[in-house]
């Protein structure tokens, strides 16, 4: 029933929601900026830091975040957690980093810091369960889910809060695939199996390695999915953007699956569900 419900609605357009409450934090020597989606009632919540891709977290007006970011954190709402969309660009004066060749904010140097600002700052909330933490990214901010998550991984803090779970859609794993990877919580990789910007063959050989290694890996990959495939956007070639999988270093398709889409918000929503519990 739910998934019927899914497929219908998104077979219209892009769903339009408010676009939460604008909260700024501290963060890593500068101060991040964010909207938070949060539900009604007094809580004590269990919440979800969401980290935005490379093309940045608003819309073209600047405005508002783009929808398939408030999508996801309106159906995390719904759901009873208090949703943290955190900015790591504007903050640092970049509106994307797609289109750089030397990309100026770092999946693994500056985002996972940015991630547990945001841990810290709702933990610290009285209507927040700060051991119900969560942690969801998308391409880039999937590559830093992938390094704030790294058992061993430099920067990670000594103590206080720890994510309870975290979730990866199409995140690049190539460097990862070539060390010892393990996380320090359970990690659900969501993958395209046409995706040419993060091949999903190489999340799959990491989950592979990681088996019996620490805490439970998982990754799905759905047939027919490009990048991006959660989004609304046509399938279409972005030759701007910089792709270290393309044999030229340039070009990635991108664009919505619905199918994909409906699956991996179900399976998405059951794997964070089971381990808030």
């Amino acid at each position: 029933m739910e998934r019927a419900w899914l497929a219908a609605w998104f077979a219209l357009a892009a769903p339009a929601f408010a676009a939460g409450e604008q909260v700024r934090f501290p963060g890593p020597g500068i101060e991040l900026t964010g909207r938070l989606y949060r539900p009604a009632g007094d809580g004590p919540f269990p919440a979800i830091v969401l980290l935005h891709g490379c093309s940045g977290m608003w819309r073209r007006d600047g405005r508002e975040p783009t929808a398939a970011y408030d999508f996801w954190a309106e159906h995390w709402r719904l759901r009873g957690y208090a949703a943290l969309l955190v900015d790591s660009f504007g903050p640092r004066g970049e509106k994307e980093i797609c289109t750089q060749k030397y990309r100026a904010v770092s999946p693994v140097r500056d985002r996972p810091l940015d991630a547990y600002a945001g841990l810290q700052w709702l933990a610290a909330r009285k209507d927040v369960d700060p051991g119900r933490v969560h942690l969801m990214g998308w391409s880039n901010g999937a590559m830093a889910v992938l390094s704030t998550i790294q058992a061993g991984a430099p920067g990670r803090p000594g103590k206080g809060p720890e994510f309870r779970s975290a979730v990866a859609f199409y995140p690049g794993c190539a460097n990862l695939e070539r060390v010892d990877y393990r996380t320090v919580v359970p990690l659900l990789i969501q993958a395209g199996a046409d995706d040419d910007w993060t091949p999903a063959r190489h999340c799959e050989s990491l989950v592979r390695k990681s088996q019996g290694k620490g805490p439970p890996m998982d990754i799905d990959v759905y047939p027919g999915a490009h990048h991006a495939f959660d989004g609304y956007g046509k399938v279409q070639t972005r030759s701007e953007v910089r792709n270290l999988s393309s044999p030229n270093g340039w070009g990635a398709t991108v664009g919505a699956n619905p199918e994909a889409r409906t699956k991996a918000i179900e399976r998405t929503t059951a794997w964070l569900d089971a381990h808030n519990r």
